[in-house]
C-alpha cells in the first residue's frame, strides 16, 4: 500500500514537471514601460502587447527551450521585422533584434 501511494505520488510529480511551462512565458515590462505578454503559440511563443501606444498589436515570434531562444522581432513603432533572440537569466530577458546579423540593438526586459 505504502508502496503504491509513493509510486502515484512520484507520478503525479514527474506529469508536472514534465508539462512546466518554458521561462519564457509570461508578462513583461519592456524598456519602454509597456508589458509584453508572451505565451506560447504553435509551437513557438508569441510576444503580445498587453498596454501602450501599440497595445494589443503581436509584436514577435520565438522558438527554442531552456532560455535561449531565436526567431522574429518587429519594432511596432517603424513596423520593421528583424532577426531576433532572447535570453533568459532569473527575472530578466535580454531581448536583440539585428539586421544583416551585423547591426543589432538590445533592450533588457523584466518579469512582472
Amino acid at each position: 500500500m505504502v508502496r503504491s501511494l509513493i509510486l502515484a505520488s512520484a507520478l503525479a510529480l514527474s506529469a508536472t514537471l514534465a508539462h512546466a511551462e518554458e521561462p519564457i512565458v509570461g508578462n513583461w515590462k519592456t524598456m519602454a514601460g509597456d508589458t509584453a505578454v508572451i505565451a506560447s503559440c504553435g509551437g513557438s511563443y508569441c510576444i503580445t502587447l498587453k498596454t501602450g501606444k501599440y497595445a494589443g498589436r503581436k509584436i514577435g515570434t520565438l522558438a527554442g527551450t531552456g532560455g535561449t531562444y531565436s526567431g522574429e522581432i518587429t519594432d511596432p513603432a517603424n513596423d520593421k521585422t528583424y532577426s531576433g533572440s532572447g535570453t533568459i537569466a532569473g527575472n530578466i530577458l535580454k531581448m536583440k533584434g539585428c539586421v544583416l546579423s551585423v547591426l543589432c540593438k538590445s533592450q533588457t526586459w523584466t518579469r512582472l
